[in-house]
């Protein structure tokens, strides 16, 4: 009697054990996986920190009802905008100068002079793009879910050069937004590219340099085809990128899940994105120093500063001009951004 009594507990608790290990497959199996377009390197910053750890964030958050996937190769980083809008990604990040004539407000953190890291800058575009331009919907057809910089763009060179009037007629990859207007002042020959082909372009001798910030040094081995950086007082600009889901992957949500995801959003998200960035500039000078690359850090009185300062006049006002057609008080927001970032 005893025996069989003993034989039912192990049966049932068999048969319960089983049960629950379906359940779990089954809820594992059923979580709602949210891709998102990728592009650089896999190693870069973005991909190797950034949407990992946004990704753990939204399982926790969610409890696993939700998980990221990132997905390479779904298209070429200025369509990222648009593959989300139409559905082929749940989400994605790209640059904004790539799209030229769309995105005009989110210039406001481009503009030389910060004199602020990526993680400050990237906490103040956030707070400042909210409270002015977000109305504006620069955006549309989108939900943003982080606004974040790049460090300081620097111009990299495969020759040196000793005055900023030497980069007169020469081939320069530029990545659009405000690069566009300082690539202009210097005369160079403005080559438009994603980041991720300017080690080709390099390699190929398609471009005599490319302005991107010190991360790349690492990212993309550009300490092998541009052995030669030349860092302005404050670097030349910060470049804005927008990292954005599909508004109806997110209406696809249980609420709950969909409010989950927004609380690891936002602020938090482009808080993490700056820093990623920032490590990533730390870890580009390393790297250029063990393959002696020549850095070259012009301080504010030295003449090729100097020149450099005269070329930059007028790139704010010029700014200031096209988005107060957009939005108000732009040159306001600016000088608030300033001010946070600063004091970060």
């Amino acid at each position: 009697m005893e025996q069989g009594y003993r034989k039912w507990v192990k049966q049932g608790l068999a048969v319960l054990l089983g049960w629950m290990v379906s359940v779990m497959c089954w809820a594992q199996s059923s979580a709602t996986v949210m891709t998102v377009a990728s592009w650089l390197p896999p190693g870069h910053p973005q991909n190797a920190v950034v949407l990992p750890t946004w990704g753990r964030w939204i399982e926790q958050a969610t409890q696993g009802r939700v998980t990221l996937k990132v997905e390479y190769g779904l298209g070429a980083p200025p369509a990222i905008f648009d593959l989300v809008e139409d559905g082929v990604a749940d989400a994605g990040w790209s640059f904004h100068g790539f799209v030229p004539g769309r995105f005009v407000l989110t210039q406001v953190v481009e503009q030389p002079g910060l004199a602020a890291g990526p993680e400050a800058a990237s906490v103040a575009y956030w707070r400042v793009y909210q409270k002015y331009f977000a109305q504006e919907n620069e955006h549309e057809g989108l939900h943003l879910a982080a606004l974040f910089t790049h460090g300081p763009g620097l111009i990299q060179l495969r020759e040196p050069i000793s005055s900023m009037a030497e980069l007169r007629g020469k081939k320069i990859r530029i990545g659009g937004g405000v690069q566009t207007a300082i690539g202009e002042r210097m005369g160079v020959t403005h080559v438009p590219s994603p980041g991720s082909q300017v080690y080709e372009f390099l390699h190929e001798k398609i471009v005599d340099g490319a302005f991107l910030p010190m991360s790349e040094q690492r990212s993309q081995r550009l300490y092998e085809v541009a052995p030669y950086v030349v860092v302005p007082p404050g670097g030349m600009y910060l470049g804005s990128f927008g990292l954005v889901v599909n508004p109806d992957f997110l209406a696809g949500l249980d609420e709950v899940d969909r409010q989950a995801i927004l609380s690891v959003s936002g602020e938090k998200l482009s808080a993490l994105a700056g820093r990623a960035w920032a490590q990533g500039d730390v870890a580009g000078y390393e790297a250029a120093r063990r393959h002696g690359v020549t850095v070259v850090r012009l301080s504010v009185d030295e003449p090729m500063a100097l020149e450099y300062q005269r070329l930059m006049r007028g790139v704010e006002q010029d700014w200031t001009y096209k988005a107060s057609q957009r939005a108000d008080n732009p040159a306001q927001a600016l000088a608030e951004l300033r001010e946070i970032a600063r004091g970060l």
